[in-house]
């Protein structure tokens, strides 16, 4: 499905090109409504010159059709009833062009993909990073699907094996009866007179020596059939145990892996349906052997035969409903995850997705699904299996939901929309642990029942961690935990352990991934900016990015400890950062027009080489959420570099910072030399109309004494408030205020 997905986005002449691919002989529906199933097929395993290979291809154009005609059956609605009609025409249209040359479908298809793959190719550039994801995807899922169908050829023979094997034995228990039938004759011989009784027996004898001896015969042979039969199984359930084990804990586990690296604002985990897909295969696939080995059994009873076979199929049993448990409660998984960081009496959503509930008919009796909070060490011993007697460590409102089946995706889900944590119970904290670093989780289970109640699951599913908060002042600590958690837990960890120390890069990692995610924004941090970043968590003077690399940043440097000389750790600086950014100064940042990451010093000996008004925009080191701006400026005895008291949030909220830069006379180039309108002019606020008086210049003649005064007054308080906030000019000098010399210190 890959590639169809970039297929879709070309642009001009490749867009042209791929959609003239199709046409009445494969319309472009019909790839796009399966293109999973397309993509999976083996068409390169087809010779086209070989006329040998006409019945693969015809077993595949069957399948087209097949599927074809499921997925217009699971079209409801007004809309839905369109497209039905449509797919079941494109049906009929393809069975009726390839019913007679198959392989005329494959040579099709395959000039598709191939044509596909190579404008996909191009557009992205082979050797890019996208190109090179495209083809390594498209190898993994030809692997996956050349298993399955390894799997479907496997268990076809073993299903024709079985029918044989029932044939075999029923003719088999005919010859019985009719070996009993000879010997009851016999028996009744005894009634007769000798001379009849001389006259008939050598007959029924002979008889039944030729009848038991094709008995004992047969025996030997369907004892055979059964080992073999057994043996074939074997070698699936191992093929299947090896599928499902690659789709469990690789391909799961890494979409799980991607579903926590976007809580840190990683791209969406995506891939759902396709893993839902194959799991659905696994569950079809087992569930047929299963079927099987059952049938296997019922005929071994029916008929004992002495030998190993009860102890085989025991085995094979067991091994089957071992798989078919590990998928089940494997893939009862949480589509969409609640929030990490969760305020009490605020409501919140999940929802919970079985995989494989649609395959295995479980919403034919919908299972309802309970959600709890429990503690680190609640999760921990639910893990090991030990009993929590039902314990939470809080009370969760509209907890419980029913299980939907959605017929049009085909998937089993529950939504929990109106969840609200009404309280929670913490536990003992150790040493300088805070609130903030307690860790919980929601506990999402349920029970179901597959196959007319022949098993019955217990499933159970855990969040990932929650930081449970009752006040917005504690989301800047909780959000800390849950982003070191997010990006540095291993997987299958005990709950809910994590690294104490990280190495420095890995940390650049994951803030630059939550920079980008937070301001929403392509330009997230350079290196220049990261070694900033570095000097301020390990209080450095090197601008040298490879003496940083080998350096690890312990948690507590990271959240628990105050920078040097500053009330905040280094993540609520920086996430004050991230926070005035989103709010305040997104366009700019993403113009390029903040440099942000620069320390006083640097910032100093940039603008003092540039010409007079030269300025530019920094974070501020001495306040969270804060920018400053540094310019230089001549004064009667020298040059000067001069530092704004920062702007926060609550400044932005009054004027914008494009307009106090435009109110800022003295500013006329932002670093290096680009003038300040040409950065900012179209972010400023549009003059007043004419017709409107403005307190500054007073388009109206002012009749009445009291009114001028008035107006006096407010022009003067205005620009009074204006003239403290930015600069106070005496004796043609530039000064700073009391706060903007601590800052300029």
């Amino acid at each position: 499905m890959a590639v169809w997905i970039q297929a879709q986005q070309l642009q001009g002449d490749a867009l042209h090109q791929m959609q003239s691919l199709y046409g009445q002989h494969f319309p472009i529906e019909v790839r796009h409504y399966l293109s999973q199933w397309i993509e999976g097929q083996l068409w390169d395993a087809i010779d086209l010159e070989n006329p040998q290979e006409e019945y693969k291809a015809k077993r595949l154009l069957e399948g087209l059709i097949q599927e074809l005609q499921n997925k217009a059956d699971h079209q409801v609605g007004e809309d839905g009833f369109l497209l039905k009609i449509k797919l079941g025409h494109y049906a009929s249209q393809l069975k009726s062009t390839y019913d007679r040359c198959p392989l005329e479908l494959v040579r099709c298809i395959k000039h598709i993909l191939y044509t596909e793959q190579r404008l996909v190719r191009e557009a992205t550039n082979s050797n890019s990073p996208v190109g090179g994801m495209i083809d390594s995807m498209s190898q993994k899922y030809q692997q996956i699907n050349q298993a399955f169908e390894e799997l479907r050829l496997l268990t076809q023979d073993t299903e024709n094996d079985l029918r044989k094997l029932q044939h075999n034995q029923e003719y088999f228990i005919i010859q019985y009866q009719e070996s009993l039938r000879i010997q009851a004759q016999l028996t009744s011989l005894a009634t007769l007179p000798p001379a009849d009784r001389q006259l008939r027996e050598p007959t029924l004898l002979s008889k039944r020596a030729t009848v038991d001896a094709w008995l004992t015969r047969e025996a030997n042979t369907l004892q055979k059939y059964r080992l073999d039969l057994a043996e074939k199984h074997q070698k699936t359930l191992q093929l299947l145990r090896k599928q499902q084990n690659f789709i469990l804990d690789d391909e799961l586990i890494q979409w799980k892996r991607r579903q926590q690296l976007a809580g840190n604002g990683g791209p969406p985990e995506g891939g759902l349906d396709i893993l839902q897909s194959w799991c659905e295969k696994l569950a079809e696939t087992i569930w047929q052997n299963r079927q099987q080995i059952r049938k296997a059994e019922h005929l071994r009873q029916q008929l004992p035969l002495p030998g190993p076979i009860e102890e085989l199929l025991n085995e094979l049993n067991s091994t089957i409903t071992d798989i078919i448990s590990a998928l089940v409660t494997s893939t009862f998984i949480i589509e969409k995850q609640p929030p990490q960081v969760l305020k009490t009496q605020t409501k919140f959503a999940a929802t919970v997705r079985l995989l494989v509930g649609g395959k295995l008919n479980v919403h034919m009796n919908p299972p309802q699904v309970k959600a709890t909070i429990i503690s680190e060490q609640q999760a921990k011993a639910l893990l090991k299996n030990e009993n929590t007697r039902n314990d939470s460590s809080g009370e969760i409102l509209n907890n419980n939901c029913v299980m939907e089946y959605h017929q049009t995706t085909g998937t089993l889900t529950a939504h929990f929309r109106n969840m609200s944590l009404k309280r929670i119970k913490r536990s003992d904290r150790r040493g300088a642990e805070s609130v903030t670093e307690e860790k919980f989780t929601i506990l999402f289970e349920s029970q179901f029942s597959v196959g007319s109640n022949e098993l019955v699951f217990q499933v159970k599913t855990l969040s990932l961690p929650v930081v449970v908060i009752v006040h917005g002042s504690q989301d800047n600590n909780a959000t800390a935990t849950v982003l070191w958690d997010n990006a540095f837990a291993e997987p299958g960890r005990v709950p809910f352990l994590v690294p104490d120390k990280v190495l420095w890069p890995q940390l650049c990692e994951a803030i630059n991934m939550k920079y980008k995610a937070e301001v929403q924004s392509n330009r997230g941090l350079s290196e220049e900016n990261l070694v900033f970043l570095a000097q301020k968590a390990f209080s450095s003077s090197s601008n040298n990015p490879e003496d940083y690399r080998g350096m690890t940043m312990t948690w507590s440097q990271f959240n628990r400890e105050s920078l040097p000389g500053r009330n905040f750790t280094f993540w609520q600086w920086f996430d004050g950062v991230m926070e005035l950014t989103k709010k305040h100064l997104k366009p700019h940042w993403n113009d390029g027009a903040i440099l942000g990451f620069v320390n006083k010093q640097q910032a100093q000996d940039m603008v003092m080489s540039k010409p007079n008004g030269t300025f530019l925009l920094r974070f501020s080191d001495s306040e969270i959420g804060g920018i400053t701006i540094a310019w230089v400026a001549e004064n009667p005895n020298k040059r000067m570099v001069w530092n704004l008291m920062p702007y926060t949030t609550k400044d932005f909220t009054i004027r914008s910072l494009a307009d106090r830069i435009s109110d800022l006379n003295h500013l006329l180039f932002l670093y290096a030399d680009r003038p300040k309108d040409e950065v900012f002019s179209k972010y400023y606020t549009p003059p007043l109309c004419k017709h409107t008086p403005s307190p500054f210049h007073s388009t109206t003649s002012v009749s009445s004494p009291l009114l001028l005064t008035l107006s006096l007054c407010v022009k003067a308080k205005l620009l009074g408030a204006l003239m403290t906030k930015y600069w106070t000019l005496n004796s043609d000098q530039l000064l700073v205020s009391s706060s903007e010399l601590e800052e300029a210190n």
